[in-house]
């Protein structure tokens, strides 16, 4: 099925720009990654550092976006895509070390399995529902990225409602919280998915290349890797300044 990049007016709103929000995946040893999404906790430190030298704290997609709405600057979102069971060990204590926070984006249809949709692997354990509760017991936000990790924009409407509506009263269930944030698998989404993330209720939806969407639904992020230090974070963030700086959100200051 063709995605369909059309902007939805329901979706849309006026942003003054768009907040920087930084997109990690797996926390471990990165030297057997085909896709480029792993990095090493040092390397997350030394990222975590700069943006501290930078006056830039990251934390969570629901902080970011309320700290926006009242107009607070010298914020970054920080977000963990496919809720690898790394982050509890590698990931969380780099956080806490450095005054931040993340949402984690988890996928409660396969609580302690692997990233089986990734053809090449390695094949990493994701967390398990106790190591969901955990994380969002350490202050961190847990959101959901759908039930199984599948191309939302190819399934029916009623596979499509289990992927949204069905993970996020999973996840209540988890962690007896309603998750108020959404992030599409592999990035991408276009109307009809943005309009049941936000049937379901959810506040936001984050994607990577959200095409001509925008608004809450359609958040557009920077992925980061393992080779990402000082210069090149930079350029991804001037980058990110650019493409965004006149499109839309709903919050009225710029966080970044």
């Amino acid at each position: 099925m063709a995605a369909d990049t059309s902007a939805p007016r329901a979706l849309t709103s006026p942003f003054r720009s768009r907040p920087w929000i930084l997109t990690y995946h797996s926390v471990s040893d990165p030297t057997d990654d085909p896709y480029g999404i792993t990095v090493s906790a040092d390397r997350l430190d030394e990222q975590l550092t700069w943006l501290r030298r930078r006056g830039l704290t990251g934390v969570g997609m629901a902080a970011l976006l309320s700290a926006r709405a009242a107009g607070k600057r010298g914020l970054v979102g920080l977000t963990f895509d496919d809720g690898y069971a790394d982050f509890l060990d590698e990931a969380l204590p780099v956080l806490l070390a450095h005054g931040c926070t993340a949402t984690v984006f988890v996928l409660p249809g396969r609580p302690g399995g692997s990233n089986a949709w990734d053809p090449l692997g390695p094949r990493r354990p994701l967390l398990t529902e106790e190591g969901i509760r955990t994380v969002a017991a350490a202050g961190m936000e847990v959101g959901s990225h759908g039930m199984l990790h599948r191309d939302l924009t190819a399934l029916s409407d009623d596979e499509l409602r289990q992927e949204t509506h069905g993970s996020r009263e999973a996840l209540h269930r988890i962690v007896q919280q309603t998750p108020s944030g959404f992030c599409y698998p592999y990035g991408t989404a276009d109307r009809r998915v943005a309009e049941s993330v936000r049937e379901a209720g959810y506040a936001y939806g984050c994607a990577l290349a959200p095409g001509s969407l925008s608004g809450p639904f359609a958040l557009p992020r920077t992925h980061v890797s393992h080779a990402d230090r000082g210069v090149r974070l930079r350029a991804k963030e001037l980058r990110h300044r650019l493409r965004h700086r006149s499109a839309g959100t709903t919050a009225t200051g710029d966080a970044g």
